[in-house]
């Protein structure tokens, strides 16, 4: 019998300053596991002085992001600001196999031209979030490329079909008689390949990148190398509290969306709701949270912590003067007030329909939006709410208002 991979470890001492690293590590976390690896990881990275590698690995599907995206940057930042490496690892290999995970279908794969692109518009907004001077960027091109067919068939060789079948999404398909195609397997034994590859410390990822997460300690440990802790993030729900946030579901924040339309955004969730993404979202210690969350509960006007929530995540993809600029609009309209910076339209064709004129600013996607905001008593000419659906606007200028955020400076010719 060959002797274990698995190389000796080493206990170290757990001081005060890894027990805080601990803590900081577990805010918010759906899973560490294994928890007692970590602190052993803390513990050693402080003795030695050797910061711990932090690995992301992100195929670069789609170029925008929201901010639920960035629970997961928001840990690789804490763990930064600890002294650690983080490495964002591009998967321009693996996205030309396209990941299966919690898909029912065959996701098709980019062209390389796609995967580049859309990887420079995804770090240059995670970059709001991460410390650039702390974060290595990779491609798992780079040693993927090299392994070529004779490593491919070796590395496979380490993982057996039947546990590959136990994924979740193999397993449902499998059982739909859905087709599962062979290079679908190759999928999780590469992003498995590249903690091999980076000689990670920790992976992070979502809940539903746990078998791909758990596949990089597997093969880690088949290398000889001491396997990772793997860290999943919970789901951040959308503004509507109930779904997952999705751009699909439009119940999102965008980070590249204007500073007001994002301060608007973040006030308009539940006081419930507030707390959660305090944890998830802000940069302030949970001693900080537990004491403004005392304070809400003691009396004071939640809204005053939800106030601060925005100013910061919309001071972080922007700045503190649009933050303050964003709450100053904000104030403006919840006193009936007109923003001072509105699109402005010019039309022609007086006198035109209500309805006509609200779609041709851009206030409405549809007639039929129009008619049910009209209905819904959601639609101001300067100020003055219109109930009357076949109303006709004559040649002119006035401001029109659709719902609480939606203005437009109409020139009517």
């Amino acid at each position: 019998m060959s002797e274990s991979r698995t190389p000796v470890k080493t206990s170290y001492p757990i001081t005060d300053k890894v027990r805080e690293a601990m803590e900081i590590s577990l805010r918010g976390v759906e899973e560490l596991l294994p928890e007692a690896d970590w602190l052993q990881k803390l513990a050693k990275s402080e003795a030695t002085g050797v910061p711990l590698r932090i690995k992301l690995g992100l195929d670069p599907t789609a170029p925008d992001i929201h901010i639920g995206h960035t629970v997961v940057l928001n840990k690789m930042r804490q763990l930064q600001d600890l002294g650690h490496q983080v490495i964002f690892l591009i998967g321009d290999f693996t996205s030309m196999i396209g990941d299966p995970s919690g898909r029912n279908s065959t996701r098709p794969p980019l062209t390389a031209e796609q995967i580049k692109a859309n990887a420079e518009t995804y770090y240059a907004q995670a970059k709001l979030v991460l410390d650039p001077a702390r974060t290595e960027i990779r491609y798992n091109s780079e040693w993927s490329d090299p392994l070529g067919a004779r490593g491919m068939i070796q590395l496979a060789a380490k993982y057996t079909v039947a546990r590959m079948m136990e994924r979740d999404d193999f397993t449902k398909r499998f059982a739909a008689q859905t087709p599962i195609s062979v290079h679908e397997f190759l999928y999780p034994l590469m992003q498995g390949y590249d903690s091999v590859a980076l000689k990670s410390d920790i992976e992070l990822g979502g809940t539903d990148q746990k078998f791909n997460l758990l596949m990089g300690r597997h093969l880690q440990q088949e290398y000889g190398q001491e396997p990772q802790c793997i860290l999943t993030m919970p789901l951040l729900e959308g503004l509507d509290g109930v779904e997952k946030m999705s751009k699909s579901k439009n119940n999102y924040v965008g980070i590249s969306e204007p500073a007001n339309s994002m301060f608007a955004k973040i006030l308009s969730i539940s006081d419930e709701q507030m707390w959660k993404w305090f944890k998830l979202l802000s940069f302030k210690s949970l001693a900080e949270i537990a004491s403004l969350r005392a304070e809400v509960e003691g009396g004071r006007n939640p809204k005053d912590a939800k106030v601060m929530l925005a100013k910061e995540i919309t001071t972080r993809f922007h700045d503190a003067a649009s933050a303050d600029a964003a709450e100053a609009d904000f104030n403006n309209r919840a006193r009936g007030g007109i923003p001072d910076d509105i699109p402005e339209v010019s039309l022609s064709g007086a006198p035109m329909m209500i309805g006509k004129v609200l779609l041709g600013a851009n206030l409405v996607a549809s007639g039929g939006e129009a008619t049910r905001m009209i209905e819904q008593g959601g639609v101001k000419i300067d100020g003055a709410t219109i109930s009357d659906k076949g109303l006709k606007l004559e040649a002119g200028t006035f401001v029109a208002q659709v719902g609480k955020r939606k203005f437009a400076r109409v020139t009517l010719g």
